[in-house]
Order: structure tokens, then C-alpha cells, then sequence
């Protein structure tokens, strides 16, 4: 039968390589003793091992001999389970060659005891009259022998377990070793009693060297690297090594065997949070059941509590749920620390790793866990302090008390409700749906549930648990219409449902008009709320003035405020010049969490509206907001609008980092997480000009946001066009704006075109389809008539100017000059300097193409304000917009070049090419020509030494 292949053992010892060095000279210097403690499984037979294979290497002879356990049978045996005196030295000794000459005539007292040494062996001596002076000659023929082996190493293993024949010999050496001999012992430091946990006091002469070392577990990042070596792999995740660690207590033996059992364990590092816990290793569970064989029965009973209660507890309650008084459990506690069991910390006893307490857990009676875990719930409540409700739920559920169970964790979760902790609360409230609760009681959580998770960054449970609910049919109208308002709130803010979401509010308004007018009021007036996905802006207007019907009927100031409060939000979002005496009707008095909300959503309007002034007054209010509450969702909120409103006003410095620690924070919102990746999208085009990275950050934001405020798909699909004229591909520019186009007509939001509009026009003009430029121009103005959205009308003000290269040269304060300067004093007046100078931009290259003067000027200007934002891809493309007009800068004769030195260009291509990118994608990526890539690398490579692409990594340097 093919047994399963060993797991390989790492190359170097995990976190010993320092030990294993400092004992090596240890044991050159003989006579010397090294001694190596530490609890079973830390890896001390493997550093032994390690150190006598080195300790070979260098032409020492080396011997090893362990002591076996009382109960196991020995190689030699007089009696089952009755090891002979000195075995495991004898076994040891069996094994060496000595030269006969060297043997002194009382080493003949071994030829009994060492049969494969009879023919080196003196003659036997005749025995001794008194035992006591034959085992006095045994002991001395044994020192004789191993004197006579001159240089060598003897390691002598697992001491806490040596007989006294054993222990006498040890110490015989120990005080008077030979020259010529290195002893290596090592023992169980948690078995013995003294510090140094040896069975006999270690008192060598002056003259030995002597070295004393304890093995401590691995430290978590050494359990990780471990891993990584019996996987195969560069390194585990932080979160994977954190969790081996909690499993196995950083112990190599027991983290061998976890990756030796797990069937998939090449796949368990890429896990997440929520991996099902690794299989118990059967050795693992057979080491553990040995050492409870050994423990008397009140101990067993105190390590079952222990097993029980899982996490570290005081004397008094193991001892409740044991059954047992404090002095009783006080001795069993004295007896599972000899054995290794249980480990004692400030105060409270736990075991040493997780693995061991599911091992123990395991051998405790199918029959008696629920009458353990009942006491456990009862003892826990009787503790002082704030009650664990969470762990006495979970001991009520093992118990089989279902209904208790369910209460705690209710308990449990309204108590963190009231703390702020939405999270927390959203996990419990989701606990005891689970945990199979009565109809009152389920109808009930499930209302609680759905109220608090708005605040909480949830995943599709909470939408499937009231979905679920709501299936039931149990509810009532009023919270059955509570309960669809809120799941749909969900979907529309946090799992990416948007129409969805909208249908769901839109199904609860019958059920809420029938018990509360108010919250009927709040349910229309959070689907006014108009996006680019959802219905036309005509039909949130109508479900606006509904709402606004049914405000002098709201009574309850909470209702009322969150109406009004959504109410600001949707005319501020429509552009809606009652906005701000919307705003302004907003009460003082409103929550912490609404406060956060409605001054997030309207520092967002304002921004892309072009009000900075308000929504840098908005955005301090929600940071406020959320400062007091702290509640995830709302701080997601507030951070990616800060976000957008930085990129918007050209503040980018260290918004990348920023905007990438979002992007991998915020993934399991998908609104949030779509702004977040259209941000790291842009800024890699701009500052980057990393043009593939970018397209796919921009799809993804794309695919992510669920009913997008006017803002991700406007602004990705602004990017790709651009990139597309960039690269002279102006119908797949026309093509990328569609689409979005598309959503902007058929909901007529067109205050949200601002980004896309102006580039969109210049794909229309360059790919020959002047008649649309001039009808989307038209359909721009007329959408955004009578609307207050100052950004839109600059980007009016630009697609206007941009038209101008269809009409001819023209002349006076209405032609293309007049246009691009007040457009681009439009943008500059609204602190948009990316839309300044891309309109520098756009007049530049204007006047360089009729021939007239002052293009060059304009588009340095435009440089530079790019410059001054680090849009360093648009500086480019500038750059080459001046070479293909023949604006090429001539050197003044005798100025200096860079000789045998890159050129700043020359460097950014030679590190592009040295990363295995082809001349074509080196000039996409930098906006340069492929002739001109072809020049730079063929410099690069002469002025490197070099003869091919592959070797210009090695000579680049940083």
C-alpha cells in the first residue's frame, strides 16, 4: 500500500538559524555540555538533529540516544514495559566502533549489554558478589567506553523521561567529562521542576563549556514563513500566518502536521476571513489524549471545562463548571500544567493552542457537553463585569437552549446598536435570525436588523436574511413596509442592485402609507433621489412632489427631518436652484448619522455642480459627522467624496495612495468602491501615464457602481475617449462616449455630462461628424436651461469652443479666442485646473493649425498648469502636440547635452523596454511615436553598453 508522500521539511530551520550558529562553536570547544529546553512539538529533536549533521560534517563522530516514555516498550526489555537500566545509552553506544587497545578492562562489564562490541570488548569480569557494585562497575565501564571514544558528540534526548540508571551516568559525566566530549541533552521544560529543566542539578567544572538555551514557539511571522517553505510558495498572507499561529501556538511539529492533513493546503492562504478551521492532525489528537491518560480525574474534569469554555479562564470558573471546589480544581490545575496540558497567564489557565483545545474537546463525552456548556452559560452570567452574552449564547446553542441562545445574542447585538458599533450589531442581529428564533421574536430582530445594517458595511447575508423574512408573510404593514424601505436602501447604497433597489422602496409605499404617513413620505423621497441607471430625472421630480404632498402630514421630527433631507439631496443632485432653500430647511436637530449622510450627498452634488466653496462647507460638516459616530459605512461615505472633490479641484498629491488604500478598504460597497477605482483609474492615466492600467481600474468602476450619481461613468468614459484621441483613434473615441450618452439622454441628467460632454464633441469633430457635435451641443444647453450647475455650463462654454474648428476662422468677441479664454476663465473661477488647461489645451493646438500666433505661447501655458498637478500623460501629449506643428525647441550652439548619460526621456523608455514592453506599447504608454521609441531605444542600449533589451535592467540602476 503507497503511503501518502511526507511533507518536505523546510531547507533552513525556521527562526534557529541564530541558535543553531551560536551552539556549533559550543560544541568545538570540548569538554562541553549544551542543554536545550522547551515544551514538546518547539522542535528540539529537529535542531539536535540539525546540529549533529553539522557537527559531522566537520569530521566529528556523533552518537544519539533518546529516553522513551514510562509505558512505551523499549528496544531492550527485561519485562514488557520494564526498560533495562541505561537502555537508551546503550543503544547509542551499540552503534560506535572504539579501538580495542583504547578499552580499559572494566569496560568487559558491557559484553553482556553490548553483544555487537563482544569481539573489541576486554574479557568479561567475574560478577560481583553485591548488585550494587556490579551496577557501580556498569556505570564505570559506560564512562570508560564513551572516554575511550575520545572526540565525539553524544546527544541524549527527551530527559524527563530517563531512568535513574540513566540520570546517574549523566551526572558521573556531567561533573567529570571527558576531554574529549560534547554532550548535548535536551528535555521538557514544562515537566520538570527548576528553572534549567533538567532531572539532576547541572554542576560541571570550571573548565566545561557549558551552553543553556530555551526553545520558545514561533513568533507569527515566523509560523508564516514556515508555511510558506512546506507549501512551496514566496511567503503566506499576513492573515493566514496570524491564524496558523492561533491554531497550532507557532509549535513547527503541530504546524507540519495541520499542512501534512489539509487536503487543499496550497489553496488555504489565499482564503479569507471566513475559512472553515483546518482538520485536526490524528497525531496532534493522539499526543493530546496521552497526556490526559496521565492527568487523575479531577484534572481531566477541570481540562474538559477548560475545553468547554474555550477561551482563558480564572480558577473559580473552571471550577463551577468542572463541579469542583477551589482547592480541588486549584490541584487539578498543578497536575494539567506538569503534563503540558494547560498553560497559566494572569491569572487564568488556557491551553497552549487552539488545536489542543478542539483535541480535548474531542475526547470529552458526546453526553456530557451539553451539561457542561449549560453550566458554562450559568457560571458566565453569575461573573462580574459587562456579560459575555456572545459566548453565552453560543454555550446555551451547544446546550440545545435554542430560545436563551437567540435572546443573548439579541441582547448582544442591542447593546452594540447603542454603542455606535453598526458592525457588530449587523453580526449578532444576523446570529439570532440563524439560530432558528420564534415568529414574534424573528419579525422582531429582523426590523432591528435592517435598521441598524444602513450603517454597517454588510455583504448579500443581510439582504437574503430580510428577504427571507419577508417571505414568511408574518409581518404586519407597517414594519413588513419598514423592512422593504430599508433592504432597499441596502441595495441601492451597499450591494450594487441599483434599479433593483428602487423597485423595492418603490413596493413598500402602500405597506407604509397604510400605518405611518411619514415613513411612506421618507420612502418617496429617498427614490427621488435621481442616478444615471434609474428612471428618468421627469419621474424622480414626480416622486418628489409626492412626498413633498405628504410633509405637512408628518408629525414625528425624525421622519420629517429625513424627508427634507433627502428632499436637499435630490434637487441639489437635479441642479435644481431650490436646492439651498432646501438646505436651509434642514432642521438643526438631526441625528449624528443623518448629519453625515445628507452633508456627504451634498458636498458631492456641489463639487460636480461646480460650487467648491459649498462643498468644502458640506464635506467639514459630514467629517464631523463621522468623527462622532465612527460608523464604517458613513465614514466610506465621506472619505471617497473627499476623494472625487480632491481629483476635481487638481489637489493630487498623495491622492493615489490614498485613493488604493480605499480601493482594497471599501470592496464590499460596491458605490464606494466603484469611486474609488475611478479615482486610482484616472490618476494612473494622468500622473502615470500608465494607459492599459488605467482602461482596466475604469472598466472595473464601471462594472462595480450600482446607480452612480453622475459621476463614475461620466468620468471613466471621459478618460477612455481621451485616451483614444491620444492615440488617433477617434471613432473608437465616439464609441467609448455612447454608451454613456445613452444614459445621460434617456434620464435627461444632463447637469451630470459635464466631464463627458467636451470630449465627447472632439471625437465627434475629429472622426468627420460635425452635425452630431453641433446637436449634442444643442441637447447639452437645452438640458441644462434654468438648472444652477456652474460646471456644466463651463463645460458649455469648452464644447462651444471646441465647435469652432468647424466653422472656420472667425473674428471678434464671439469667435474661437473669445470662446476658449471665458471658458477657460470659467473653469479657473471654479478651481477645475485639469479642464483649464485641457481647454489651454484644445485653443493651443487651434491657433498652431490656422498658423496663427500665440499657439505656442497658449499651449506652454497649458504645460505648465498640467505641470503644476503632475499630469504628467497630458504634459505629453502636449509635448507632442508642439513637435508635430514643427515647434521644436533648437539647442543654442555650444549648450551642454548628455553625452554618455540618458536623457530623462531616453531613461523612461530604456525602463519600459527593460520591463519586456514592445516598441508600440513604450510610445501608447508614453504618447510618443514608434519612430521615435525605435531612437530612444537604440540610444539607450549604446549609451548603456548593451546589446539587447533583456540586459538593460542590470545597467539602468534605480
Amino acid at each position: 500500500m503507497n503511503a501518502d508522500p511526507p511533507i518536505p521539511l523546510p531547507a533552513a530551520l525556521t527562526g534557529r538559524s541564530a541558535l543553531l550558529d551560536g551552539l556549533r562553536p559550543v560544541l568545538g570547544r570540548r569538554p562541553s555540555v549544551v542543554v536545550i529546553t522547551g515544551e514538546a512539538g518547539v522542535g528540539k529533536s529537529r535542531l539536535v538533529r540539525e546540529l549533529l549533521t553539522r557537527t559531522r560534517s566537520s569530521g566529528t563522530p556523533t552518537l544519539a540516544a533518546r529516553c522513551q516514555e514510562p509505558d512505551a516498550p523499549f528496544p531492550y526489555a527485561q519485562l514488557p514495559y520494564a526498560p533495562l537500566p541505561y537502555a537508551p545509552l546503550i543503544e547509542a553506544l551499540s552503534r560506535c566502533r572504539p579501538r580495542p587497545e583504547d578499552l580499559p578492562p572494566v569496560t568487559g562489564a558491557l559484553c553482556g549489554l553490548l553483544p555487537e562490541l563482544a569481539d573489541l570488548l576486554p574479557p568479561a569480569p567475574p560478577p560481583a558478589d553485591d548488585p550494587r557494585a556490579g551496577q557501580h562497575r556498569v556505570l564505570r565501564a559506560l564512562c570508560a567506553l564513551t572516554a575511550s571514544l575520545g572526540k565525539v558528540v553524544l546527544a541524549v534526548e527527551d530527559l524527563q523521561w530517563a531512568d535513574e540508571s540513566t540520570v546517574a551516568f549523566l551526572r558521573a559525566v556531567v561533573s567529570d567529562p571527558p576531554p574529549g566530549l560534547g554532550l548535548v541533552l535536551t528535555a521538557r521544560s514544562h515537566t520538570l521542576q527548576g528553572g534549567d529543566g533538567l532531572p539532576f542539578p547541572l554542576r560541571p567544572p570550571a573548565h566545561v563549556v557549558v551552553a543553556e538555551r530555551h526553545l520558545a514557539p514561533l513568533s507569527v511571522a515566523e509560523t508564516g514563513a514556515m508555511a510558506a517553505g512546506l507549501l512551496g510558495a514566496r511567503a503566506v498572507p499576513e492573515e493566514f500566518a496570524e491564524r496558523l499561529h492561533r491554531w497550532t501556538g507557532g509549535l513547527p511539529y503541530v504546524i507540519e502536521e495541520v499542512l501534512r492533513e489539509w487536503s487543499d493546503a496550497s489553496a488555504c492562504p489565499a482564503g479569507a476571513a471566513g475559512q472553515p478551521e483546518p482538520p485536526l492532525p490524528a497525531a496532534v489528537r493522539r499526543v493530546v489524549v496521552q497526556r490526559l491518560r496521565h492527568l487523575p480525574s479531577d484534572a481531566r474534569r477541570v481540562v474538559a471545562a477548560a475545553a468547554v469554555l474555550g477561551d482563558p479562564a480564572p480558577v473559580h470558573l473552571l471550577g463551577a463548571v468542572a463541579g469542583l471546589a477551589e482547592q480541588e480544581t486549584r490541584r487539578a490545575l498543578a497536575a494539567a500544567l506538569k503534563e503540558g496540558v494547560v498553560r497559566a497567564g494572569d491569572g487564568t489557565y488556557a491551553f497552549p493552542y487552539e488545536l489542543a483545545r478542539r483535541a480535548a474537546y474531542e475526547a470529552v463525552a458526546e453526553p456530557e457537553r451539553p451539561v457542561l456548556h449549560l453550566r458554562a452559560a450559568r457560571a458566565l452570567t453569575r461573573c462580574t463585569g459587562p456579560l459575555p452574552l456572545v459566548r453565552v449564547a453560543e454555550h446555551y446553542r451547544c446546550a440545545g437552549l435554542r430560545t436563551q441562545a437567540v435572546r443573548c445574542l439579541e441582547a448582544a447585538a442591542d447593546r452594540a446598536a447603542r454603542g455606535g458599533d453598526a458592525g457588530t450589531a449587523t453580526d449578532r442581529y444576523l446570529d439570532a435570525l440563524r439560530g432558528g428564533p420564534s415568529a414574534v421574536v424573528r419579525d422582531r430582530v429582523a426590523l432591528k436588523l435592517a435598521r441598524v445594517a444602513l450603517n454597517a458595511r454588510t455583504g448579500p447575508q443581510v439582504p437574503a436574511a430580510l428577504r427571507e423574512v419577508l417571505g414568511q408573510c408574518s409581518l404586519g404593514p407597517g414594519p413588513s413596509g419598514e423592512i422593504r424601505l430599508l433592504l432597499g436602501l441596502l441595495l441601492r447604497n451597499q450591494s450594487g442592485s441599483g434599479l433593483e433597489a428602487l423597485e423595492e422602496i418603490a413596493r413598500a409605499v402602500p405597506d407604509l402609507l397604510a400605518v405611518s404617513t411619514g415613513q411612506a413620505a421618507r420612502a418617496l423621497a429617498i427614490i427621488a433621489i435621481p442616478s444615471l441607471k434609474g428612471w428618468p430625472v421627469g419621474e424622480h421630480r414626480r416622486l418628489l412632489a409626492e412626498a413633498e404632498r405628504l410633509l405637512p402630514q408628518v408629525d414625528e421630527e425624525d421622519l420629517r427631518s429625513a424627508v427634507l433631507a433627502n428632499r436637499a439631496t435630490a434637487l441639489a443632485l437635479m441642479g435644481d436652484p431650490s436646492a439651498w432653500d432646501a438646505v436651509a430647511d434642514l432642521p438643526e436637530a438631526i441625528t449624528v448619522e443623518a448629519a453625515a449622510r445628507v452633508h456627504a450627498n451634498l458636498a458631492g452634488a456641489a463639487t460636480a455642480l461646480g460650487h467648491p466653496e459649498r462643498a468644502r462647507a458640506f464635506q467639514d460638516r459630514a467629517w464631523q459627522a463621522v468623527r462622532t459616530n465612527q460608523a464604517p459605512y458613513l465614514e466610506a461615505f465621506v472619505e471617497t467624496t473627499d476623494m472625487l472633490a480632491a481629483f476635481t479641484s487638481g489637489r493630487w498629491a498623495g491622492l493615489l495612495e490614498r485613493a488604493e488604500r480605499a480601493e482594497e478598504q471599501y470592496q464590499d460597497v460596491p458605490d464606494f468602491h466603484a469611486e474609488a477605482l475611478l479615482v486610482c483609474g484616472l490618476l494612473r492615466l494622468h500622473t502615470k501615464g500608465q494607459t492599459d492600467v488605467a482602461r482596466r481600474l475604469l472598466d472595473r468602476a464601471v462594472g462595480t457602481t450600482a446607480l452612480d450619481t453622475g459621476i463614475v461613468l461620466t468620468s471613466a468614459a471621459a478618460a477612455v475617449v481621451r485616451v483614444h484621441l491620444a492615440a488617433d483613434r477617434p471613432a473608437q473615441a465616439v464609441q467609448a462616449a455612447e454608451g454613456v450618452l445613452h444614459h445621460v439622454r434617456r434620464t435627461g441628467a444632463w447637469v451630470w455630462a459635464t466631464a463627458l460632454a467636451p470630449p465627447a464633441v472632439q471625437a465627434l469633430i475629429r472622426d468627420g461628424r460635425d452635425g452630431e457635435a453641433h446637436r449634442l451641443v444643442a441637447e447639452l444647453a437645452d438640458g441644462i436651461a434654468r438648472r444652477d450647475a456652474p460646471a456644466a455650463r463651463a463645460a458649455l462654454l469648452t464644447c462651444r469652443a471646441l465647435l469652432t474648428a468647424t466653422d472656420g476662422p472667425q473674428t471678434g468677441a464671439g469667435g474661437s479666442d473669445a470662446l476658449h479664454a471665458a471658458a477657460t476663465e470659467a473653469w479657473t473661477a471654479l478651481e477645475r485646473p485639469y479642464e483649464a488647461a485641457y481647454v489651454r489645451e484644445a485653443w493651443g493646438l487651434r491657433l498652431l493649425a490656422a498658423g496663427a500666433a500665440g499657439g505656442r505661447t497658449v499651449l506652454h501655458e497649458a504645460i505648465a498648469a498640467y505641470q503644476d498637478i503632475d499630469a504628467v500623460w497630458d504634459v505629453l501629449r502636449c509635448q507632442r502636440g508642439l513637435r508635430e506643428h514643427g515647434q521644436v525647441t533648437v539647442r543654442r550652439p555650444g549648450a551642454l547635452g548628455y553625452g554618455d548619460h540618458l536623457s530623462p526621456r531616453e531613461r523612461a523608455v530604456a525602463r519600459l523596454a527593460s520591463l519586456g514592453l514592445s516598441n508600440r506599447e513604450i510610445a501608447r504608454e508614453l504618447v510618443l511615436s514608434h519612430r521615435t521609441v525605435e531612437h530612444h531605444v537604440a540610444r539607450a542600449l549604446r549609451k548603456l553598453g548593451v546589446s539587447s533589451r533583456t540586459e538593460i535592467g542590470s545597467q539602468l540602476g534605480p
